[in-house]
């Protein structure tokens, strides 16, 4: 195979990383790029940040902290496009169990059955080929939380304490408004119930 200039190169990239609908590794872009080079391929990366930030103003190429690298909307536009997309990218019953984890991470599978039934399978399944979530186990238990690709992808910044503090916060509100006069601290309880 001849050398592959870095125009093609580039070109080759741009329809990896658009095609994909994914975030990309490393290793896959220099598949992808034909430059059979790691030092190459990062350095075509970088420009290729560079062009999109100059060129597009609600698309981007980004890294993330994993060292893949993604094409896609820029968060801030997420709620712009939503009438306009086609489908979404999880079923509401997957993405109901994707916010449930993200709200009582870490959570056991033994307390997602519980409370979103056993279809929660399947949504674990595909919430992991996505890498939103990821497990350890523990004995006989898998125990689940968001990943970093889940807070990029949505857009949070900030550790899972914060966030989780953030979703009580807004979730609590305007439901103690609504239903009754505000209880006495549900940390006590919240922490026995958990045991």
């Amino acid at each position: 195979m001849g050398k592959i200039d870095d125009d093609d190169a580039i070109a080759r990239l741009e329809a990896a990383l658009y095609s994909a609908g994914r975030p990309l590794t490393i290793e896959e872009l220099i598949k992808a790029s034909g430059t059979e080079s790691r030092t190459k391929t990062l350095t075509l990366m970088t420009n290729l940040v560079k062009k999109t930030k100059s060129v597009f103003k609600a698309i981007e190429v980004a890294s993330l902290p994993d060292g893949s690298y993604v094409f896609q909307l820029k968060p801030e536009f997420n709620t712009v496009i939503r009438k306009y997309a086609s489908k979404p990218l999880l079923p509401t019953a997957t993405l109901k169990t994707l916010s449930y984890i993200a709200y009582m991470q870490p959570i056991s599978s033994k307390r997602l059955v519980e409370v979103r039934g056993s279809g929660v399978y399947m949504h674990l399944k595909l919430l992991q080929q996505l890498d939103y979530i990821e497990h350890q186990n523990v004995g006989r238990l898998k125990i689940y939380n968001t990943t970093e690709k889940f807070q990029k992808y949505f857009g949070i910044q900030g550790d899972k304490d914060l966030l989780k503090q953030k979703l009580f916060t807004k979730v609590r509100v305007p439901s103690q408004a609504t239903e009754q006069p505000p209880q006495p601290d549900p940390e006590p309880m919240a922490q026995t119930s958990q045991g």
